[in-house]
């Protein structure tokens, strides 16, 4: 049997973000959600965002189905460690433990566009976006490719415990 330093020395175990997802949700198809897409390729180093469409009509709202309200993008790599580490920056890495899921992964939202270090432009406006992280073990793979596909064990995924004592052992991040 291995014992727990055994466990922590093997790379296998380590954590990665696989990817951040950023989402600007507008509630409306038209010139906000343009600019909303101009924000988001400014924040990504001109990387396309996508448009998400509404899923079904809410007559409260104003909007129809299959109506473009939404913008996302996502990012990987060192890119999107260093769109993460701006992210926190504004929270002041400080999360709440609702904040983490039971699959490992964690989002949260910020106010304004511009906290994360882009000048403020009266034309576009300032919009607010929710960040998404997904984290991953080596390995995770395994569960997504066409050959030979298997199923990742219940002890190598990623808990909602692992991803806080990875969120404020790579951040020195609060969990509150």
């Amino acid at each position: 049997m291995a014992t727990k330093t055994d466990k922590a020395a093997n790379k296998m175990r380590s954590i990665n973000v696989d990817k951040v997802v950023i989402n600007i949700s507008v509630g409306e198809s038209g010139d906000r959600l343009t600019k909303a897409a101009k924000v988001l390729r400014q924040i990504t180093d001109d990387q396309e965002p996508v448009f998400s469409a509404a899923r079904y009509t809410l007559r409260g709202f104003g909007i129809r189905r299959n109506e473009r309200i939404a913008v996302h993008v996502t990012v990987r790599g060192e890119k999107a460690m260093g769109l993460l580490e701006k992210g926190l920056k504004v929270k002041e890495f400080e999360l709440k433990s609702v904040n983490f899921s039971d699959s490992g992964n964690f989002g949260f939202g910020i106010d304004e566009h511009i906290d994360l270090g882009m000048k403020y432009d009266p034309s576009t406006g300032i919009y607010g976006m929710d960040f998404y992280v997904v984290l991953k073990r080596p390995g995770a793979r395994v569960a997504r490719r066409k050959h030979c596909r298997k199923h990742i064990g219940t002890t190598h995924r990623v808990t909602k415990e692992d991803a806080i004592k990875w969120f404020q052992k790579e951040f020195d991040g609060v969990v509150m």
